[in-house]
């Protein structure tokens, strides 16, 4: 049986585009120097991708201190300071769509711990392999700016530049077309069936009649 397409919004909505199970060595980055302005704990530093754009995750571990701060995108969202257990999780929201991320801190052997980032209940890992299959994303040059688009086919919601946009869908003869504007520019996003099971719908991008390959995460 072929995939279903997708039903497209048929009035005003919203437009356009991260995990790891990682140990400590995956994550880390080098030591820091103790200077003044520094973070000189940080143990683990993240790069996560969400429609809204790249978000920048980076985890503080005294582990003689006991303290534990969490930083998204350079501010600082959770301090605690003189933990006395080493191990344990610290939750926080990512994004203006308060997207649920969690830091769990596991014992590996004595003295030896690791560090996972959880999104949404997932591993890091799994995250990006399952945001790969629910998003798209394109890049474009158009009157010297740069533009990013992400469509996130579950919900047909198209990003630009990290907001939601207007978008109206519609059904054409080979499958579907969601319409929105970048500037004074027309786009659209074509959705049509493979033909294959594991290829799905296939979604493509056009503006100014002109189609725009997509790019990976």
């Amino acid at each position: 049986m072929l995939p279903e397409l997708p039903v497209p919004k048929l009035a005003a909505g919203a437009i356009l585009c991260g995990l790891m199970n990682q140990t400590i060595r995956a994550a880390l980055r080098r030591p820091q120097l103790h200077s003044p302005g520094k973070r000189s704990d940080v143990v683990a530093i993240w790069d996560v991708i969400l429609s809204d754009g790249n978000h920048k995750i980076e985890f503080e571990h005294g582990t003689t201190s006991g303290k534990r701060v969490v930083y998204v995108d350079g501010k600082e969202e959770i301090r605690k300071d003189w933990m006395f257990s080493l191990v344990g999780k610290e939750t926080f929201c990512i994004g203006p769509r308060k997207i649920k991320a969690t830091i769990c801190i596991l014992p590996v052997k004595s003295y030896v711990l690791k560090y996972i980032l959880e999104i949404e209940g997932k591993s890091f890992k799994k995250y990006v392999e399952n945001r790969s299959k629910t998003t798209n994303t394109w890049v474009l040059h158009l009157d010297d700016e740069n533009f990013r688009i992400v469509l996130e086919k579950n919900t047909m919601d198209v990003w630009c530049n990290g907001k939601i946009i207007e978008s109206t869908g519609e059904f054409v003869d080979d499958g579907t077309e969601t319409h929105f504007s970048v500037g004074n520019h027309d786009c659209y996003i074509k959705a049509v069936s493979s033909g294959k099971r594991r290829e799905g719908i296939i979604h493509t991008l056009i503006v100014d009649n002109r189609e725009i390959p997509e790019v990976s995460q």
